[in-house]
């Protein structure tokens, strides 16, 4: 393996404002020291209790789907990577990226339901989100209730935003952001 060029990655996460990044296997342990590591950095940076609160909230609930959907799939270790990124955008909002590898189908209907959430008001977004909390869960269902991505918007400063890019093999890469 060639040395990575560090410089020319530092510069670039500087760039984008990337404080904290990861690509690779996702575990249970993992994610929760990318968790501690990452409220400790916004306890250093001074952040607001609640913004806190609100980036860890959603840095969970989005690396906890992908690995979940990676395991629904029977995913290998390799096509179970991730790559998570949480910085600060040019207004100082926190923002928390994700991508997985999913099914291209999944990833379509997935990029439906979150561009349609994304045209949801605060008002709207606390009904659905209270709605699907009413709706009896289907026992033979293989996702969440759908609670998980409604939290997300509610929780976000600005819509939600998603990218699906094809790869071989009828798979694509699905992204997701989330703006507080």
């Amino acid at each position: 393996m060639m040395f990575p060029d560090l410089l020319t990655l530092r510069e670039e996460y500087e760039r984008q404002g990337i404080l904290l990044c990861f690509n690779g296997p996702t575990s249970r342990s993992l994610i929760e020291e990318i968790g501690h590591a990452l409220r400790n950095y916004m306890q250093a940076d001074q952040a607001a209790p609640g913004a806190i609160m609100d980036v860890f909230a959603i840095y969970i609930e989005m690396t906890q789907n992908i690995r979940h959907y990676a395991a629904q799939r029977g995913y290998s270790e390799k096509q179970s990577h991730a790559t998570v990124a949480i910085g600060k955008d040019e207004e100082g909002r926190y923002a928390v990226s994700a991508a997985n590898v999913v099914e291209q189908a999944d990833g379509a209907e997935l990029v439906r339901r979150i561009e349609a959430i994304s045209l949801l008001d605060k008002v709207q977004l606390k009904a659905a989100y209270k709605e699907q909390l009413r709706r009896p869960r289907d026992e033979h269902s293989t996702s969440g209730a759908g609670l998980g991505l409604l939290d997300i918007a509610r929780k976000a400063s600005a819509p939600l935003t998603t990218a699906l890019t094809e790869l071989p093999a009828a798979q694509a890469l699905f992204c997701l952001r989330a703006v507080i």
